[in-house]
Parts: structure tokens; C-alpha cells; sequence
């Protein structure tokens, strides 16, 4: 693959079983035009996505990666993937990687206004440079996302959970840090309680216990972070999910921001406030993240 690789996937019903799907994939040109200017997910952010990483071809955590993209196409109503048909196309999209680090994306949208099918895609390219960040760390900013913590339960027509196209907030969170010095933002609740960062989960350590925000409240379930528990725990260290108030960010003994394709991120600073740094746990969490993993 000299840079990208992409697929264009029919979907099939979420119930129907077959040994191959091949012959519902099309594979396009990543550089020439693909899609229609009806497509909602350009017009309208409508739809659902996944990043995976992948190591040396082997796509990582494809089950829990497929399950959110399920979960996500659950609460914004769009019909439910096949999750084999899925995998299959990861498959093949992961056989097209480089060597070393890259990333597969899965998009569903919900197509062309008033279609009758939605639209669905995968692409493959080689991952970004993360090993100075990975080693350096980022300092963080705090941001208000503007709901409380218990917003997803009376208004879950903001699809608070749900990985969506739709990120211009996202986004605007990142420049936002930039403009005040940082490299990445922590958003709050408007009670003050913390959630996630923009594009990854966040893990603090008190002690030998390591926590991350419970997944309510809008929080997206971060599979790296299931995967860096899974880590800790057999580490035989204590791992759970608490309601963190934001006055805890600066207490911590570390932290770190956690996500698919950067992996595992210190962060050295939370507004005006320095953080210690583990480089060596960072280290070891990293080498597990860059095995391979199902």
C-alpha cells in the first residue's frame, strides 16, 4: 500500500451468516471520488465511525472495536452491522497495511438522503508518528463540554455515547487548547465532573489504583483503555471506574490519555498544575499496546 487503501462495503442485514463476504466488498481508488454529494455523513456528520490499530497487519481489538461500532449505530438509529461482513473487511483492509503502525477506519453512514441503504466504507493507511508524545508526554487544558454528568439519561437524543461523525466540537476543543498553550483538553461536566479528552479516554493513578471515568454521562468506553486495564489487572493492581471530580485531576500520582492509535500518552501537566510522570510504567504500557492483541 503506498499510502491508502479503501473499501466500499453493501451491508448485509446484522442476521444474515455466510463463510464469505467478499463479493460485498468493492475496492476503490482512496484518491479519486467515492461518494455522492447527497451523502449525509458529509452533509451532515450522520453517521458512526471506528479507528483500529494495527501492528505489523494485525488489527488490534477488532471484537470490542465492532461491538462499539454496533453500539454507536444503535443509539443513532441506524441498522445494525453485520459484525462478520465487518470483520471480514478489516481483514482484508489489515492484509493492505505496512509493515510497522497504521490505522483502518470504519464508516457507516446513513447514505444519500432518502436512499434506500446506508453507506459504509473502510480505509487503511500507514499511522501518524506517535513516539515522541508517547515518550514526552502533553500538557492538558480543562473545558467546559457544557452538560451535566447525567445529561445521556433525560436527553438521549444528543447521542452522548455514541462515536459519531459529527466532530467539529471535538475538534474545536483541540484549537482551543493550542490557543492556550496546551497540547490536548479534558472536558468537564457543567457539575464538575471530569469525562474524556476530544479523541482518547483518560486513566489517572492514585496510589496503585488506577481509575478512568465511569462510561455514563456521555463518556464513549475506550477500548485501549479496556485493554490497559486488562493489563494492570493482571499486574494484580487495582483498576475501576469512579465519578472523579475535577479537583482530583491535579492530585494524581499520573495520568495518562489513552487511545487506539497514539496508545499510551503522559500527561506531564493539568492547567497550571505539574503532574508526575511514570516513564517506565509508560513504557511497559506502550510494549503491551504495540503486541499484538485480539
Amino acid at each position: 500500500m503506498a499510502q491508502r487503501f479503501a473499501l466500499i462495503i453493501d451491508p448485509v442485514e446484522a442476521s444474515e451468516q455466510r463463510a464469505d463476504f467478499s463479493d460485498t466488498f468493492t475496492v476503490v481508488d482512496a484518491a479519486a471520488p467515492a461518494l455522492s454529494v447527497g451523502e449525509l455523513s458529509t452533509q451532515r456528520g450522520d453517521g458512526v465511525f471506528e479507528s483500529i490499530g494495527v501492528i505489523d497487519r494485525h488489527a488490534q481489538e477488532v471484537m470490542p472495536h465492532l461491538e462499539r461500532l454496533a453500539n454507536s449505530a444503535r443509539i443513532c438509529d441506524l441498522p445494525a452491522p453485520n459484525q462478520e461482513q465487518w470483520r471480514q473487511a478489516v481483514a482484508v483492509a489489515a492484509a493492505e497495511c505496512p509493515a510497522g503502525e497504521a490505522v483502518i477506519k470504519l464508516i457507516l453512514s446513513r447514505g444519500v438522503e432518502h436512499g434506500p441503504t446506508p453507506t459504509a466504507w473502510v480505509t487503511a493507511a500507514p499511522a501518524s508518528d506517535f513516539s515522541n508524545v508517547r515518550r514526552d508526554g502533553v500538557k492538558v487544558v480543562t473545558l467546559d463540554r457544557g452538560y451535566s454528568l447525567d445529561v445521556a439519561e433525560h436527553a438521549p437524543w444528543l447521542l452522548l455515547g455514541a462515536k459519531t461523525l459529527s466532530y467539529a466540537v471535538n475538534m474545536a476543543a483541540l484549537r482551543e487548547a493550542h490557543r492556550r498553550g496546551a497540547d490536548d483538553a479534558i472536558f468537564l461536566s457543567s457539575d464538575g465532573f471530569v469525562l474524556e479528552a476530544p479523541t482518547a479516554s483518560l486513566i489517572l493513578r492514585f496510589g496503585d489504583r488506577f481509575v478512568t471515568p465511569a462510561p455514563t454521562g456521555g463518556i464513549l468506553h475506550g477500548t485501549t483503555q479496556l485493554s490497559v486495564f486488562e493489563y494492570l489487572s493482571e499486574r494484580g493492581l487495582q483498576v475501576g471506574y469512579e465519578r472523579i471530580p475535577a479537583t482530583d485531576l491535579p492530585r494524581a500520582d499520573a495520568a495518562w490519555l489513552v487511545s487506539s492509535v497514539r496508545l499510551a500518552v503522559p500527561i506531564t501537566a493539568v492547567d497550571a498544575h505539574t503532574l508526575p510522570v511514570a516513564p517506565a510504567l509508560t513504557t511497559d504500557l506502550n510494549h503491551y499496546l504495540l503486541s499484538p492483541r485480539d
